[in-house]
């Protein structure tokens, strides 16, 4: 079996895994509601013979259970993303990101699916000060987005140990890359830094700005969810550059890339948000995962595509 399917395939992540996997050789079901990805992303994809889109969500059953049919491998990228949207909204984040999962484990459990790789968050671990952070530090979620995620892990390892259905559960850090919407007042820090600097106006940093983050490039996440895939492991690991920066760092070096002489406005810090944040990720490099963007390399691409496009 060459086919697989990317839950959410229509979003930041999901798009670019597609991609690469349609560059792969395999057959590419996209299937996405469109609540927060866009046709936009895969339009170029959907010219080509090995890629087809479903409009459709990851809370219905049924029409999971037909998707997964001959099967062999689904990448799960399909939720709700945002910490401060799931302080005010905790059911529809039960809803989609609990209740959606539980559903892609049942169709690929009923449908004898290879391998589900399931895109979980280092939201779990929490505000801890055990930096580095390994796989082994405990949970210790601040929002119901963090609580979605953790829950969504735990379902896999049953699933993997009860109904021997293979999964990976990746702990993405601060992924960032091209088609990442600035547009949202929940999007996340670097496209909106990038809009603002572009347009010659000053990016808004929530709290002091010292907070630190560890920034990975899209292409390592999707180098990972492959090699993932294609290996035997299961479980739970980190999916990082292995380096973290402050916020005030990275809005400095996107003013300095852009050209413009601004200055960050600092507004209030937001509830739910962790205060620093570094990965180790000994243990993906076990299953062959080596990060090679650094942030600077990484922001230079998308401030070009960004100068380029307009959006």
């Amino acid at each position: 079996m060459r086919r697989v399917v990317v839950t959410g395939g229509a979003g930041f992540i999901g798009s670019h895994l597609a991609g690469e996997l349609a560059d792969k050789g395999y057959n590419v079901v996209i299937l996405d509601d469109l609540s927060t990805g866009h046709l936009d992303n895969i339009k170029d994809l959907l010219k080509r013979n090995n890629v087809s889109f479903v409009n459709g969500s990851i809370t219905d059953l049924p029409l999971l259970k037909e998707q997964f049919k001959d099967t062999q491998y689904v990448f799960h990228h399909a939720a709700s993303i945002s910490v401060p949207e799931s302080t005010e909204n905790p059911q529809l984040y039960n809803e989609n990101n609990i209740a959606g999962t539980l559903n892609v484990l049942i169709a690929a459990k009923d449908n004898s699916v290879s391998k589900v790789i399931f895109a979980s968050s280092c939201a779990v671990y929490g505000d801890t000060s055990e930096l580095p952070i390994t796989e082994a530090n405990l949970p210790d979620p601040l929002s119901p987005y963090a609580i979605t995620k953790l829950t969504g892990e735990y379902y896999c390892k049953i699933f993997a140990n009860v109904y021997n259905l293979p999964t990976v559960c990746f702990r993405y850090f601060n992924v960032y890359g091209p088609r990442q919407s600035p547009e949202s007042q929940y999007a996340a820090a670097i496209p909106k830094f990038i809009k603002k600097a572009i347009n010659n106006e000053s990016p808004i940093i929530y709290g002091d700005g010292e907070q630190t983050r560890d920034f990975v490039f899209i292409r390592d996440i999707v180098s990972a969810n492959i090699l993932a895939a294609q290996s035997n492991v299961c479980g739970i690991y980190n999916v990082a550059s292995g380096e973290s920066v402050s916020i005030n760092e990275v809005s400095d070096s996107i003013i300095s890339l852009t050209g413009n002489k601004l200055e960050p406005v600092f507004e209030n810090r937001r509830s739910g948000d962790i205060r620093d944040s570094a990965a180790d990720i000994t243990k993906a490099a076990g299953f062959g995962y080596k990060p090679e963007w650094t942030i600077e390399k990484g922001l230079k691409i998308i401030i070009a595509q960004y100068q380029l496009s307009g959006k």
